[in-house]
């Protein structure tokens, strides 16, 4: 295989709020915090364990304002694309480097309970069963 592959799937709960970041042109990023975590019994004492993975995730545009709109601090969430490294120097003149998680697609796996934004429920029309007046056919099958 001569290719190559950057693929991230994660589900996982948000952190904090979606922090937006408007620029000109009427494009956005969106930001927020994802925990993952993993858990297994330690063999040397028995007890849970749990460790707690952060990722930075970044949506762009439209899915960001989704983001935004929809999601709050504790909702899980299924992202996935790929990783980015970033590298910037902060304030005091140092290098620094992240990793983020840029978003392609995603899926609420709970969401804000906003009642006015809530699908409203809907009445099912009742169906009343008629009683079988015809007579069956007869098979002709031997068995």
């Amino acid at each position: 295989m001569s290719g190559t592959l950057n693929k991230v799937m994660l589900i996982g709960h948000l952190g904090d709020e979606v922090k937006m970041h408007y620029f000109e042109g009427g494009n956005c990023v969106g930001r927020f915090p994802l925990a993952t975590n993993e858990t297994y019994t330690s063999k040397q004492t028995n007890e849970r364990v749990t460790n707690t993975e952060w990722h930075n995730i970044v949506v762009r545009n439209k899915a960001a304002e989704i983001c935004e709109k929809y999601l709050t601090k504790g909702d899980k969430v299924y992202v996935e694309g790929r990783i980015k490294s970033r590298k910037w120097q902060d304030d005091a003149g140092v290098e620094r480097y992240s990793s983020e998680i840029q978003v392609t697609d995603f899926t609420f796996l709970s969401t804000k309970k906003d009642p006015e934004n809530a699908p409203q429920k809907l009445e099912t029309p009742k169906v009343v069963a008629k009683p079988n007046t015809t007579k069956p056919e007869k098979d002709d099958l031997p068995f």
